[in-house]
């Protein structure tokens, strides 16, 4: 195995690591501590639950790590491919992992309300986890504008480097874009209606597709060159 391809398998790791905690972080977990309509059950959840609030907490801070580990090792795999798309793919992973970051601080505090009331302004404890549990959910809703940006270059870069399917490249830009595209028309819209997660379909194909070939098969550098052309210089010859 050559150092390209631990490289790619390292990365593949972490990106399922990054999804995973993810999902279970702020699909499942979540769900089951906070309801957006109401402050009293997510109070008695986040009481009720600490354990399993305390393990959110946990979790959220594992996507971090994994966010912010996997945009470097795709910046060290794909560098010598496309160093602009490399590094544009490190600059807005770390981004995305800045935001996770604050929304874990962000449950970490409600956990900490929803345990001592002093802590909430005017003792309102229900007021206080709903408005931190909102706060959180806007963050992640934010930061999706990087998850989206780190997806556009990791597609070009497949497609530039002919490391990869280039349909992979192809679905992760188309991915990315509908990322941020959902991003802006959810703060315009808010009741725009769940239509709008389906412009994050091809985004999720693509992450899942990625982070299966790189554990697969990693990259094939020799397999396709390049798709840059090198044209030869003109001869000095009489």
């Amino acid at each position: 195995m050559t150092t390209l391809d631990r490289t790619a398998r390292t990365t593949g790791a972490l990106y399922l690591t990054l999804g995973l905690s993810g999902i279970l972080g702020f699909l499942l977990v979540r769900s089951r501590l906070f309801d957006p309509d109401n402050p009293a059950a997510t109070l008695t959840a986040l009481v009720d639950h600490e354990a399993l609030a305390h393990a959110g907490v946990a979790l959220e801070l594992l996507t971090v790590l994994a966010q912010a580990l996997a945009a470097l090792w795709f910046f060290r795999l794909f560098r010598s491919a496309d160093a602009f798309a490399a590094g544009a793919i490190a600059v807005f992973g770390t981004v995305n992992a800045v935001a996770i970051l604050g929304s874990a601080s962000l449950l970490a505090t409600a956990v900490a309300v929803a345990d001592d009331a002093g802590l909430a302004p005017a003792g309102d404890q229900e007021a206080t986890v709903q408005l931190l549990y909102v706060m959180s959910d806007n963050l992640w809703g934010a930061g999706g504008l990087f998850f989206g940006l780190w997806l556009i270059p990791m597609g070009w870069v497949v497609l530039r480097s002919a490391w990869m399917p280039a349909g992979l490249g192809r679905v992760l830009v188309v991915g990315g874009c509908g990322y941020v595209l959902s991003t802006f028309v959810t703060a315009l819209v808010p009741d725009v209606g769940g239509w709008v997660d389906l412009l994050v379909v091809p985004a999720t194909i693509g992450e899942f597709w990625m982070i299966g070939y790189l554990l697969v098969r990693g990259v094939r550098p020799l397999a396709g060159a390049s798709s840059r052309v090198s044209i030869p210089a003109p001869s000095t010859a009489p």
